[in-house]
């Protein structure tokens, strides 16, 4: 499975971007979508994940009502909205795969996803 995340940049505290995640394998219908990230001399961290059928979501407590996970099955891509971000928000996020549905105690753990992309950059200066 080929994971291609984009969208990360450079923005200001209280601002916004939008990740994307392109999965090319052709697998993305049947996977368990989500997002993790790793700041410096950080432990690699959960953000959100989204089950096949979008019916349940699941987000890290401290982005919670600020960041919005979604997925469009016809088009192979995931997205993660960010709002309102702030400067512990900057880190590398990375697209992660697993075929199947993933229990949801099982969704924030990375050592369930099988397929990890290359990251993309957000940093948000304050």
């Amino acid at each position: 499975v080929q994971l291609q995340a984009s969208g990360g940049g450079l923005v200001q505290a209280g601002g916004s971007l939008r990740l994307s995640c392109e999965n090319s394998r052709g697998t993305f219908a049947t996977s368990t979508m989500g997002w993790f990230r790793q700041a410096p001399g950080k432990e690699r961290e959960f953000v959100a994940a989204i089950r096949v059928s979008s019916l349940l979501i699941r987000y890290a407590d401290a982005v919670q009502g600020r960041f919005t996970v979604a997925r469009d099955n016809l088009k192979n891509r995931m997205y993660l909205q960010m709002n309102n971000l702030k400067s512990e928000d900057t880190a590398i996020y990375y697209c992660v795969a697993r075929v199947g549905n993933l229990a949801m105690s099982a969704m924030t753990s990375p050592t369930q996803y099988t397929f990890w992309g290359q990251g993309t950059q957000v940093t948000v200066s304050s």
